[in-house]
């Protein structure tokens, strides 16, 4: 495993970075901004890039995962870099049988449904994440100030994937599974918790400065079902990073009535999507954790009136949490126009924290 240079680490002091003081609890000397989905998706330097290599080999290459990651830094001057990857990579680099197809999403090629095809996923080891390892590396030399935020799903997102066979808009045979076989359900969600673990743990080492758990289809779930199946597993990764000191985000989509159960589970930033109002979201993660969000990325697409109504309404929302991290309420969408994210961003700046 690459280890990032002492040389490297002793340059970047990170103390009075925005995103790491509002995660903190502190006051930031501005508001911080990052976007979730900001490296690529809208540039067209990104697709540019992209253009004759598959997604899952791209964040694989760590001179290609480094420029994606730093595209959207310097183009918008947001104040986090995201490593560029996918929810789907441990499982891959493990040697699940997955692919990611264009128009459709991860395809997993032998579906879980049995203990006996949970007892065949491989278990992740460190070594393994090389790759992803030596693309922060590099970042770390570019980065300077600007903080690097680790990846992963969370073990229900990735459950879903793999026991469905691709996305799913109902999950029934996720919620079946879960019911009908709990054993079953439990040992799968137990080895995914490892796996996103030591990715994760992997990411640490590497020198990220903070890490975000993306639960993709968790708001499939009711509240008591959630606190069921799902809860203790997600508790799991981020307790397994307690120690490593990083801020530990989570975020999933339509999530309002999970709230207060996804900050039990041990995130120090909740994410919140843009169904409920920040200082609601706060209210309901019990008025202690600082919250991330929370634009709906639809209105990126409105007159530049309407979205700065918006980002002001929101900002002053977020004056009434115990810290914020102003990003969208869910990912970039592709058609969006990166000058409108670059002023996003300079009106967030300008704004009191």
């Amino acid at each position: 495993m690459l280890n990032p240079p002492s040389d490297v680490l002793a340059r970047r002091d990170l103390r009075t970075a925005p995103l790491l003081a509002a995660a903190r609890g502190e006051s930031p000397e501005h508001i911080p901004v990052w976007f979730m989905r900001q490296a690529g998706r809208s540039l067209p330097e990104y697709r540019a890039l992209r253009a004759g290599s598959g997604m899952l080999q791209a964040c694989l290459t760590p001179d290609l995962t480094c420029e994606i990651t730093l595209q959207p830094v310097r183009r918008h001057g947001v104040d986090a870099a995201i490593l560029f990857s996918d929810i789907v990579i441990p499982l891959y680099i493990a040697g699940v049988g997955v692919d990611i197809v264009p128009g459709t999403g991860p395809v997993v090629a032998e579906p879980v449904r049995t203990m006996a095809d949970v007892d065949r996923i491989p278990a992740l080891h460190p070594e393994q994440v090389a790759p992803v390892a030596e693309a922060i590396t590099l970042l770390l030399r570019e980065l300077g100030e600007t903080p690097l935020i680790g990846f992963a799903g969370a073990p229900f997102t990735l459950a879903s994937y793999l026991v469905e066979g691709g996305p799913s808009r109902n999950h029934e045979r996720t919620k079946a599974l879960m019911r009908s076989a709990p054993e079953v359900w439990h040992a799968l969600m137990g080895r995914l918790a490892e796996s996103t673990s030591v990715f994760l743990r992997a990411q640490i080492d590497a020198g990220v400065d903070a890490v975000q758990l993306f639960d993709s289809w968790v708001g499939a779930l009711s509240d008591r079902d959630y606190r069921a199946y799902a809860q203790p597993h997600s508790a799991r990764v981020l307790t397994a990073l307690a120690d490593t000191g990083v801020p530990r985000i989570h975020f999933g989509v339509g999530t309002g009535e999970l709230l207060g159960a996804m900050a039990e589970a041990g995130a120090d930033v909740v994410g919140v999507d843009w169904r409920i109002p920040l200082d609601e979201a706060a209210r309901r993660t019990g008025g202690t954790h600082p919250v991330q969000g929370n634009l709906d990325p639809a209105v990126l697409f409105a007159d530049q009136a309407s979205i700065e109504a918006e980002a002001r309404r929101i900002v002053d929302e977020g004056r009434r949490t115990p810290g914020h991290v102003f990003n969208l309420g869910h990912g970039v969408l592709p058609a969006t126009d990166p000058d409108v994210l670059t002023r996003l961003v300079e009106l967030v700046h300008s704004l009191r924290p």
